[in-house]
């Protein structure tokens, strides 16, 4: 599969990519994609959340009403769940929400939306090129010219660079990323996919 390759300026190169079919030409699977995204934020809760049993609550131990002839129910102390201020019947208590995903599953979940983003037209082949110094106006003159201004959009390096980086991290809606730092969630939370001409390579050897 052959796509164009496009300059910082949004104009045709002349030249064109080719995309791997074991890639970026398979048929989405939708599951793995959800379950690699659901994989991907669960690890991304704190699970601090905690709230204090009746063992944990500083109140008096004291029983307050008598056993019998109260003519209402028993009690035993202030620190039951019964009571306001009590402790809590099975609450939250700290825990982790990751859980094991197998390497091939995240590996195919890429695969997936990387074909879906082609077949939806939304992946896009810029040329290597960076920036002489980090200013955001550059950047927003680079989206410009590919008409994705307040679109939302993943740019895909090779290798890091930080003047495209620092030129990116203040534009709402964008975000830039070397090949290494790419999650299933990225690709799925991005309208339109750029990738550099050094960072294919690199995908289609890592995918496969």
């Amino acid at each position: 599969m052959n796509v164009p390759v496009l300059s910082k300026d949004g104009k045709d190169t002349g030249r064109v990519a080719t995309l791997a079919d074991g890639v970026f030409g398979i048929e989405p699977n939708q599951h793995v994609v959800y379950l690699d995204v659901k994989h991907y934020l669960a690890a991304q809760r704190q699970g601090t959340h905690k709230a204090k049993q009746r063992a944990e609550i500083a109140r008096s131990t004291k029983k307050i009403v008598r056993q019998k002839g109260s003519g209402g129910a028993r009690h035993g102390s202030t620190k039951s769940p019964t009571f306001v201020g009590g402790g809590r019947v099975f609450g939250p208590v700290p825990r982790d929400y990751d859980f094991k995903l197998n390497k091939k599953i995240k590996v195919l979940a890429r695969k997936s939306v990387l074909s879906s983003r082609v077949a939806e037209n939304n992946l896009s082949v810029i040329e290597n090129f960076t920036f002489e110094a980090p200013k955001t106006k550059s950047y927003l003159s680079f989206l410009k010219a590919l008409s994705l201004s307040g679109t939302k959009t993943l740019f895909i390096l090779g290798d890091y660079d930080s003047n495209v980086y620092l030129s990116a991290r203040n534009i709402p809606k964008t975000k830039v990323m070397s090949v290494d730092e790419v999650s299933t969630y990225d690709l799925i939370n991005a309208d339109k996919v750029l990738i550099s001409e050094g960072a294919l390579s690199k995908i289609e050897s890592i995918l496969n």
